[in-house]
């Protein structure tokens, strides 16, 4: 959510004063908190809240779990049960477009009395959920408000959207409620160009032009005053949730069996694992591992200040050269060498090459992986540090984005 916190942040600095309205975080249910973040909202910013169904306890009972699904199931089995089966299939198929459609009726009433009290003309929704969308779709048919739709990760290309067992039907009217969120919003703003190509592709009639890439950023103040830290042995980190489909396990027994040629190597993991990638941290023999599980925001960035390299990789799956993960820019801030496991060919790569941050290097390429780590292992033994193309890491400022959602504003 730091996407729309940060742009509300500087939107004020720029004459355009936002209006947010979300759901009362205690009548919400979500599978993690970061409360620290609540500190970035300025007290001039108005946030209205409404309440909101939600069916995730039913999930819980349903599953025999004791906590609802990380984005992309991260948290659960890459083989689940009769009963998850069940749950997904029921999600996939009865609450369309997702399971948070049940704040739709609470948020519509509350953003009409909002409309009308501050003669509001222009509407900014973002997704996931992309149950949000369709209420920008109603309120511009009712109102005909200006509406930009602003999508941040895929609707029916998501990556784990066949896991849900979608039937045909399903598929259809889910397809359905996509085209008609871009085609009748004013404006699309998403977060990469592989990303604007894929909404583009939805209908002949949407036009190319009215879809702009903004990408996701940093911000600066987060990151003033770092200077290289003193490790005792080369500290890689990784940020977020990690899971089988990044398909790291080459990744990881490179990093092993270096270890076990003599180098000194730390990796240090700020988030959580699921079952199959905690499986294969257990078998390596002799990389020194350091698992915190989930951070919070500020102290996911004093890993950052901490490490000697940053591990970043992309999930090993189908119409994946658009993922930029948000990480990825507070990485770039960081200004700490970064290993990328994905597509050669991907918008992250192309992304890091500009920025000279970093290698990428396809998940099963062993000779590459292996030069990456050695290349910045010698750099750290060295005391050497990157030449990093701040002009271009600096485009990707919160600030400097906020200006251009700015123009598109007015």
């Amino acid at each position: 959510m730091q996407r729309w916190l940060k742009f509300a942040k500087y939107l004020q600095e720029l004459g355009v004063q936002p209006i947010v309205l979300t759901v009362n975080p205690k009548k919400a249910t979500y599978p993690l908190r970061d409360e620290s973040l609540v500190d970035e909202v300025s007290s001039e910013i108005q946030v209205y809240t409404t309440a909101t169904f939600e069916p995730f306890s039913a999930y819980k009972k349903a599953t025999g779990r004791g906590e609802v699904p990380f984005s992309g199931f991260a948290n659960e089995s890459d083989k689940p049960g009769p009963r998850q089966i069940i749950a997904k299939f029921i999600r996939g198929n009865f609450f369309l477009p997702d399971a948070r459609r049940g704040w739709n009726k609470y948020a519509l009433a509350k953003a009409e009395y909002l409309i009308k009290k501050f003669s509001i003309n222009t509407i900014i929704t973002t997704s996931p959920p992309h149950s949000s969308q369709l209420i920008g779709l109603r309120l511009k048919q009712k109102y005909g408000v200006k509406w930009l739709a602003d999508f941040r990760d895929p609707w029916t290309d998501i990556y784990y959207y066949n896991e849900l067992y979608p039937t045909f039907i399903a598929k259809y009217f889910d397809k359905k409620m996509e085209r008609s969120v871009l085609l009748n919003a004013s404006y699309i703003t998403t977060v990469s160009e592989d990303m604007k190509r894929l909404l583009g592709a939805k209908d002949e009639k949407i036009r190319a032009s009215k879809i702009a890439v903004l990408p996701n950023g940093f911000d600066h103040s987060d990151f003033t005053d770092w200077e290289s830290p003193s490790n005792d042995s080369f500290t890689i980190v990784y940020g977020g949730t990690l899971t089988h489909k990044y398909s790291v396990q080459t990744f990881l027994s490179v990093l092993d069996n270096l270890a076990e040629k003599g180098l000194k190597l730390k990796l240090v993991f700020a988030g959580n694992q699921d079952e199959i990638v905690q499986n294969q941290l257990a078998a390596l023999k002799f990389l020194t591992i350091e698992k915190l599980g989930y951070v919070s925001h500020a102290v996911a960035l004093e890993n950052l200040k901490n490490a000697d390299a940053l591990f970043l990789a992309i999930p090993d799956l189908p119409e994946n050269k658009g993922i930029l993960t948000g990480k990825l820019f507070e990485y770039l801030a960081a200004k700490r060498s970064i290993i990328n496991i994905g597509p050669v060919d991907g918008d992250a790569a192309k992304t890091i090459a500009l920025a000279n941050a970093g290698v990428t290097c396809d998940y099963k390429d062993v000779v590459a992986i292996e030069r990456a780590i050695t290349e910045c292992y010698e750099m750290w033994q060295a005391k050497k540090t990157r030449e990093f193309n701040d002009a271009y890491i600096a485009k990707f400022s919160r600030k400097a984005l906020t200006d251009q959602l700015a123009a598109l504003i007015s």
